[in-house]
């Protein structure tokens, strides 16, 4: 809601009242103080509306997902760079049950601008992969499955991958 920046002044204006505070005697007060001010820096690294994004992508709201994901006005400033990276992320997710075109560039965009967990990279290349399915590229699709399955080191993406890899026989 408030921009990194104003984030980051918040965060050093209460780390000063709590040092007032410690030199003052009022020790509870400091500590208080400091907790807010890491709140503030909390959200400096993850930007709460891609938080909340996240949670109503986890309970398949689509369309609340794309309309808090369309509070966030400018991305490319407002946002750090592994921020936009999952501001591109989640709108390709989004995009990828529409249009597939503009889901793609989404993808690779998040991609290359870094996404902090493999398994959050791994999805990205799964749906690359499907898309790159659907536009009849094969061997481009083959590259990202492997990719994705070598990135899944948990298994949650093994079903998903073995039943691209049959509908990838039929083509």
């Amino acid at each position: 809601m408030f921009n990194k920046n104003i984030k980051l002044i918040l965060a050093a204006a209460f780390i000063g009242l709590a040092i007032y505070q410690f030199i003052e005697g009022f020790i509870g007060n400091g500590i208080f103080l400091l907790l807010i001010a890491g709140i503030f820096i909390f959200l400096y690294f993850k930007n709460e509306i891609i938080l909340l994004s996240f949670l109503k992508l986890r309970k398949q709201d689509m369309d609340g997902t794309s309309k808090l994901l369309d509070k966030i006005k400018n991305p490319e400033t407002a946002l750090t760079q592994k921020q936009h990276g999952y501001y591109n992320y989640l709108k390709g997710i989004i995009l990828s049950q529409t249009n597939i075109t503009q889901a793609e560039k989404h993808l690779r965009k998040a991609l290359k601008l870094g996404l902090s967990m493999g398994q959050d990279i791994a999805v990205a290349k799964l749906n690359l992969a499907g898309i790159a399915m659907t536009k009849r590229r094969k061997r481009e699709a083959q590259i990202l499955l492997n990719e994705a399955k070598k990135l899944d080191k948990y298994g949650v993406l093994k079903d998903q991958i073995n039943m691209m890899k049959q509908q990838m026989k039929r083509i």
